[in-house]
């Protein structure tokens, strides 16, 4: 998402830092093509005006003509637009100290009960709550057995009394939440259209009867425009206290983002980046924008890895590099770590300039992963601790046990060797820039 938007505003902004001076015959030019390329990402006409006027208005300010950098100058102008396009500040969830209330609706179709499953994995990891789950999607074939299987995944208990009036489960459920101890309660309801009166009158029922502390509308990011009317016509039933953005890792040119802030009030609280069960993420406005300008995301990163990643195991591993003691084992420790960040193009993406290095469009091959560990698994703890005893005979061994060539095992050995010596060389400061 936001590639297509993010390439053309990099060329926009490029093609100002040519200019020595900002005139504005040349600033109406650079403004009509941030308004072509707004339009293009289907955003809403009537911000795409807003957007546009501002831009212009603060290009043609004092500040700018006096800059010896325009260039610089509008690209910090269209970041901040954009900031306060996606709502200035990041709207974080509402949790109660003592019990939470989450009721949860959306669209068929729009991911809702996977994203409650993800959520309840992001409440428990995150912010240490102790959730459970109640299934009111009485409708929708096989969906209490969907929220049932994600709860299994996660260990997360599933309240469930079957086909009965939904409005009886979620105050049942409630009820047997305190009793049990739980701190978190996420109400998975049946989609819906916004048209449906019967189910609208449902959900407010619901709504009146529980009195949620958040009510969160799942909303499919490739829907475009049309998501302005769904959100507004769940929130004439609804009090929404935010949104949730789903399938944002798609290729959907991204507009219902940077519109539905501005147009609704109702702020983006989380996006769904990811089809794997932590893949939820906190939407904040300043590292949207950065990833839009392809300025990078480190903190996403760093927080990614600060959730997955055992901090214990990371500082014993980093002594190990200090002390030239890092061994086979440490590798497949960290390999194993490393895969549960995910897809690692994804995260090479948040890296600054990845665009601009061409890295935005790289594809890593995870069979590659998975054969480097299976080589690593086929030799003895003995030879994983003291590589340097594998020779010829021993390498026929593992590659013969891990389905690759000795050629294969050979590099892999080679390249472990690098990347123990570049390790130790770092962690000791003692890194020579090539410059």
């Amino acid at each position: 998402m936001f590639e297509l938007l993010g390439d053309k505003l990099d060329n926009i902004i490029s093609k100002v830092k040519g200019y020595g001076v900002l005139t504005e015959e040349n600033i109406s030019e650079m403004t009509r093509e941030v308004r072509l390329a707004l339009l293009e990402a289907d955003v809403n006409y009537k911000i795409v005006g807003e957007f546009v006027n501002s831009v212009k208005e603060k290009c043609l300010g004092e500040e700018v003509k006096k800059s010896l950098k325009p260039g610089e100058m509008f690209a910090s102008i269209i970041r901040n637009e954009l900031i306060d396009l996606l709502g200035k500040e990041n709207s974080p969830l509402i949790i109660d100290k003592n019990f939470t209330i989450t009721l949860m609706c959306g669209l068929q179709g729009s991911g809702k009960t996977t994203t409650v499953g993800k959520l309840g994995n992001l409440l428990r990891k995150k912010y240490n709550k102790n959730p459970m789950f109640i299934a009111c999607d009485v409708y929708r074939p096989a969906a209490i057995d969907q929220l049932k299987t994600l709860g299994k995944s996660l260990n997360i208990e599933v309240y469930e009394e079957g086909k009965k009036d939904p409005v009886e489960i979620a105050k049942n459920g409630i009820a047997y939440a305190k009793e049990k101890g739980y701190d978190y309660v996420l109400i998975d309801t049946a989609g819906r259209l916004q048209i449906d009166e019967e189910l609208m009158d449902e959900l407010k029922r619901i709504s009146e009867e529980v009195h949620p502390n958040e009510t969160l509308l799942v909303l499919d990011a490739m829907m475009g425009q049309d998501a302005i009317n769904v959100i507004n016509g769940f929130n004439e039933k609804l009090t929404l206290t935010g949104s949730i953005l789903t399938k944002m890792d798609g290729d959907t040119k991204g507009g219902v983002a940077l519109s539905l802030r501005h147009l609704t009030n109702i702020p983006i609280k989380l996006i769904g980046d990811s089809e794997k069960l932590d893949g939820l993420s906190e939407f904040v406005p300043t590292r949207i924008a950065d990833r839009i300008l392809g300025m990078g995301d480190l903190v996403s990163i760093a927080e990614k890895a600060s959730e997955i990643i055992d901090e214990e195991e990371a500082m014993n591993t980093a002594k190990k590099m200090q002390k030239g003691k890092f061994d086979l084992e440490d590798f497949l420790n960290q390999m194993k770590q490393i895969k549960k960040l995910g897809p690692l193009e994804n995260l090479i993406k948040l890296l600054p300039g990845a665009k601009k290095m061409g890295l935005n469009n790289v594809s890593i091959d995870p069979k590659l992963m998975g054969r480097v560990e299976a080589i690593v698994l086929s030799m003895t703890p003995y030879e994983r601790k003291h590589p340097e005893v594998l020779k010829a005979t021993r390498k026929q061994r593992i590659a013969k046990g891990s389905g690759t060539k000795v050629e294969d095992v050979n590099r892999l050995l080679n390249q472990f060797e690098q990347m123990k010596t570049m390790m130790k060389n770092i962690t000791n400061g003692n890194m020579k820039m090539p410059f």
